[in-house]
């Protein structure tokens, strides 16, 4: 265990009970009280109930994704879902049944308390809550920081900063280099190797989540010995297995820190995950052709290159606030890694498909606090 003790706040409701329904779940750091996760979503008609469960599970989910090793201590308004997951009632509905038995497989029982606040405690998760089904309300998926954005549709749903487990890069007040105009030293650095991308197939984030090969492996310890990694502050990584384990070998050789992030994960691919480019021409080529000529068209049940977009962007501004005067390991993935480069370079999607970046790879960027941006290296390997 890490020894760090995060809070989960979570809150569900429904107007009409059932109705249209959403959840919200703020991550806190148990001791300063720092926000570092929110998490919302519209779930359709559901009862008050339900929506407090899923409420709960994208709570964990998220703290899980912050430190998968902290204590948590849950806290809601909702006696009932604090009771039963206590034990000390029974959950009789069948709906709240599966979802409880899904949140106490998220982190083991000995690391996760809960415990009962009055309602004008929970106002924060409250506040999620009613953001995200005000957000579909007005056919509009919910952003972190309340800004609702056009509605993606199903097929591109997964984008948005509204998925379960989503947790963007810790926040934390401006330091005093961004005030003075210090900029960020990015390094960008795909995951290394997995079966998978031996074989070059499709692996996206709801996908199979392949872990490192014996040849990724080494790949990891070559990128951690390189000169191009040292002296960075922290490692950020996706959520995925083999960015995960990329990250760690890194941190473990630089001696710093890893913080996991879900917006830097690899773009869903749907139907298609699993699949070499020839599969897919084969038996999608009208769909293929489509995603290829236009970056809002998703495949079939993924995330269309315009929602990877819109969170690599949300995200990297967070990066830039945070972390002004640092040097940072970004351990990401191929769209995610292209879709930073491409803004930087102030290339427009069609160029995506155009960028190699091999796996273990590093590409260095320099994000100053006015927006702009310096390429200093790319692909380096």
């Amino acid at each position: 265990m890490s020894g760090r003790r995060l809070r989960v706040e979570a809150d569900g409701g429904s107007r009409g009970n059932p109705g249209p329904a959403g959840y919200g779940a703020v991550v806190k750091d148990a001791a300063s009280g720092e926000v570092l996760a929110e998490v919302a979503e519209s779930i359709g008609r559901a009862t008050n109930n339900v929506a407090e469960y899923r409420g709960l599970l994208a709570g964990l989910r998220a703290a899980a994704a912050v430190d998968p090793d902290a204590r948590v201590e849950v806290r809601m308004d909702s006696k009932l879902v604090v009771e039963q997951m206590s034990g000390r009632w029974q959950v009789k509905h069948a709906d709240m049944r599966r979802l409880a038995e899904e949140a106490r497989a998220v982190l083991p029982a000995g690391r996760v308390d809960y415990g009962w606040i009055p309602r004008a405690q929970n106002s924060h998760a409250d506040r999620l809550a009613n953001e995200a089904m005000d957000a579909a309300a007005a056919g509009r998926s919910w952003r972190r920081g309340g800004d609702a954005a056009p509605g993606p549709g199903p097929a591109t749903a997964a984008g948005t900063a509204s998925t379960p487990g989503a947790a963007s890069t810790p926040a934390a007040p401006a330091r005093g280099a961004a005030a003075h105009g210090e900029p960020l030293d990015l390094v960008l650095v795909r995951h290394a190797s997995t079966a998978l991308t031996e074989q070059r197939r499709l692996s996206g984030r709801y996908g199979e989540d392949p872990e490192l090969s014996g040849a990724g492996r080494e790949e990891a310890r070559r990128a951690a010995a390189s000169e191009e990694v040292r002296g960075a502050d922290v490692v950020i990584t996706s959520s995925m297995r083999r960015s995960r384990q990329t990250a760690e070998v890194i941190a473990e050789r630089v001696g710093a820190r890893v913080l996991v992030d879900p917006q830097w994960d690899e773009t869903d691919f749907g139907d298609w995950d699993g699949c070499t480019a020839a599969e897919v021409v084969k038996r999608w080529p009208a769909e293929f052709a489509a995603w290829s000529d236009d970056p809002a068209v998703a495949p079939p049940g993924g995330e269309a290159l315009v929602a990877v977009e819109r969170r690599v962007r949300e995200a990297a501004a967070a990066l830039r606030t945070r972390w002004a005067g640092r040097r940072v390991v970004l351990v990401t993935h191929g769209d995610p890694l292209r879709v930073l480069l491409r803004e930087c370079l102030g290339c427009g999607a069609h160029m995506q498909r155009r960028i190699r970046v091999d796996p273990a790879s590093r590409t260095l960027l320099r994000l100053h606090p006015d927006g702009s941006s310096e390429v200093l290296a790319v692909n380096r390997v």
